[in-house]
């Protein structure tokens, strides 16, 4: 069979000169049952995986390995991706490692235990618990179920990101941190690790960078530590709209058993200022989409290379600048294509569902782990923390206990890493967080404005929120009294609404305007890119393919420039009555590009479900003259239109020296009334 993910997993910290992909075909013996095979790295409940086992809490995994003759004089590590939940590793029945949690990437250092050109027994056992709810495991469901299991999918279990062997040097690079918010030059530190007894120990090496051909020289100390700063000769910021990426090199030694490994990461500032987010000292507004990594046949794990690139890129398509990877800690290799193609991220670990020392503890376990493999990425902006109270049972504002949690795992964070801001709840009920942001789903329009609109003017600071079928409660932005209800960023981090394809088209559309209306918000986060099993929210289904938009243009409603219509539309299809007469509509204009924009609104009436405005801008109904500048909605212009007669679709663009610069559409139909039995009539 093809070797399933046969690229080397960490593209940001390459080594790939020697290393050794151990996916593929293993013997797999589940607990209880006959042994048989199965295709790491596919979670054994998948299709991909050939097992396709769920509720099954433990199995052993075997094959032969061989590391190759020629790694010989150098350290061997063996590394995963990600195995859920508890590990043990035993290579020739020695025990070389355990491991517990589900998401976070490990290694082992085996050189003792294997010997170059000679095969080996690797076996790797997994325990994975049905029962998750006091264990970070995210959407994952659990037997018994968690508060939220409606909105929770099939497990992922045993190993299911990529495993792999690489050959290192007798004293070798085992971390490194790169920081590029000075926008100078990288702030870097790290350990070196080795082996004492072989005399490799770390300390008394130094680790010499190379970035631009300038070599820089790191002593470590007597622990391994070693930091410095690699100054940078004219300055490359990295952007969305110019992504670039420096590689710097770190070296240990000369010769056969010098240690090297090259490292991207880029020159970029995230920061908040007052109820702003600036990056690299500009403006900026978050355009996101919430991304949940599942894929039909393959759960978490991509099925391959491609479509992990192919995420990103329709994200891109959309319109969208940044995704929101949702409860999951996404392999590198997605984290690097982010990197090099400029799109923003929003990362956040998976989180438990029940509330005890126990689970908080094991939640924060997690972010060490989380920053040292990730932090060097540049297109991460925002670090998550748990979601909506999931892990806090839903009770930060009323138990003092759960609100420290929280606050214990933004303190431990900050520590981490200070250089992104940090949401400690993403959702509602904040407590000490970095951005407010807000979860709010509503399928009312006129609800959804007003709402949304006095959330804006500070009037409100609260919202009902759906917690079940029948458990509705307000929220606040708010878990606390102490904490200052101005001056820090807002921004919306879920919303959506519909239950066909084409209603959710239609409540993004009108939505998604209604954030762009308030000035105060910093960005939203749609909810979301893709389906997942039985939760059809997405923009795409499950396969990726883009579902029936009647007409709308996605990239349109999160473009840099959008038209905000001043109406409250009346359902899909026909968000007006068809005027009996010439009908007048105001129009207004977001903006956040880098300058101001003065161009002419044309509005021309076309047949129902028609694409796109006329071609010719003579063929417009109406016209007037409109400048919006930077971050500030435009005044309304009224465009004088006359009826159109008959169901039509009224297309409204802005044209600035012959381009389209922002498009959106009302549509005119009849508005049918409720049938005597409270349904619509068919």
């Amino acid at each position: 069979m093809p070797l399933p993910k046969p690229e080397y997993p960490r593209p940001d910290f390459d080594r790939s000169e020697r290393w050794l992909s151990l996916n593929g075909e293993w013997g797999f013996e589940p607990a209880g049952g006959e042994p048989t095979t199965i295709v790491v790295p596919f979670a054994w409940e998948t299709t991909a995986s050939g097992v396709r086992r769920t509720w099954l809490e433990r199995a052993v995994y075997r094959r032969t390995i061989t590391v190759p003759a020629e790694w010989d004089g150098r350290r061997i590590i063996l590394s995963f991706g990600a195995v859920h939940h508890a590990t043990r590793v035993v290579v020739d029945g020695a025990l070389v490692g355990t491991h517990t949690g589900g998401y976070t990437s490990f290694e082992f250092d085996v050189t003792d235990a294997v010997s170059p050109g000679r095969a080996s027994e690797l076996v790797v056992e997994v325990d994975a618990p049905a029962d998750k709810r006091e264990i970070p495991h995210g959407k994952q469901r659990s037997i018994p179920r968690d508060d939220y299991d409606g909105v929770s999918f099939t497990p992922t279990s045993g190993i299911w990101q990529s495993v792999w062997l690489e050959a290192r040097g007798r004293t070798y690079v085992a971390s490194a941190s790169l920081r590029g918010d000075s926008l100078t030059g990288f702030a870097i530190s790290g350990t070196v690790a080795g082996d004492a007894v072989t005399g490799d120990a770390p300390a008394d090496v130094s680790v010499v960078a190379t970035i631009d051909g300038r070599e820089t020289t790191l002593p470590a100390d007597a622990d391994g530590r070693f930091e410095g700063f690699l100054s940078v000769d004219e300055p490359h910021l990295w952007s969305p709209s110019d992504p670039h990426l420096y590689a710097v090199e770190l070296r240990i030694g000369e010769g056969a058993s010098a240690d090297r490994v090259v490292a991207t990461a880029g020159l970029r500032r995230i920061e908040t200022r007052g109820e702003q987010l600036f990056l690299n000292g500009r403006r900026l507004y978050i355009r996101g989409v919430l991304d949940q990594g599942y894929w039909a046949e393959s759960g978490l794990t991509a099925p391959d290379d491609a479509a992990l690139a192919r995420d990103l890129e329709l994200a891109r398509e959309l319109g969208f600048t940044l995704v929101r990877k949702h409860l999951k800690f996404e392999e590198p290799r997605w984290l690097h294509y982010a990197d090099r193609m400029g799109m923003l991220v929003w990362a956040e670990p998976a989180c438990p569902s029940r509330f005890t020392p126990e689970s908080a503890r094991a939640f924060e376990e997690q972010l060490p782990d989380m920053v040292r493999r990730d932090g060097s990425h540049p297109s991460i902006i925002v670090w998550g923390l748990y979601n909506e109270e999931w892990g806090l049972d839903w009770d930060i504002p009323g138990s003092p206990e759960r609100a420290a949690a929280a606050v214990h795992a933004y303190d431990t964070m900050h520590a981490l890493d200070d250089s992104r801001p940090i949401v400690e709840n993403s959702g509602w009920a904040h407590v000490r967080t970095d951005l407010v942001d807000w979860h709010y789903y509503d399928e009312d329009p006129a609800t959804w404005a007003a709402n949304v609109a006095a959330l804006a003017s500070g009037e409100k600071d609260s919202f009902e929120v759906k917690l079940g079928p029948d458990f509705l409660v307000d929220k606040s932005f708010y878990g606390s009294e102490d904490f200052p209800r101005t001056g820090v960023p807002i921004l919306n981090s879920e919303f959506g609404a519909g239950f066909t394809s084409l209603e959710r088209a239609w409540h993004v559309r009108w939505q998604t305007q209604e954030i762009r209306r308030h000035d105060r918000f910093a960005g939203y986060v749609y909810t979301e890119l893709a389906d997942v099993e039985h939760e059809m929210a997405g923009l795409l289904d499950t396969e990726r393919r883009a579902k029936d938009w009647g007409g709308l243009s996605p990239a349109d409603i999160n473009a840099e420039t959008v038209l905000i219509v001043d109406l409250v539309p009346q359902r899909a299809g026909a968000d007006i009555a068809i005027p009996a007469g010439p009908l007048r509509l105001d129009v207004r204009a977001s903006h956040h590009g880098e300058s101001a924009l003065a161009g002419v609104l044309l509005a021309a009436w076309t047949a129902p479900g028609s694409q796109a405005p006329p071609t010719d801008r003579e063929a417009a109904d109406a016209r007037a003259e409109l400048s919006v500048v930077p971050f500030v909605v435009s005044d309304a212009v009224t465009l004088a239109l006359p009826a159109p007669g008959r169901a039509a679709r009224l297309h409204l663009w802005l044209d600035v020296d012959g381009a389209t610069v922002a498009h959106t559409f009302v549509d005119a139909a009849p508005i049918e009334e409720p049938n005597r039995r409270g349904a619509r009539a068919s």
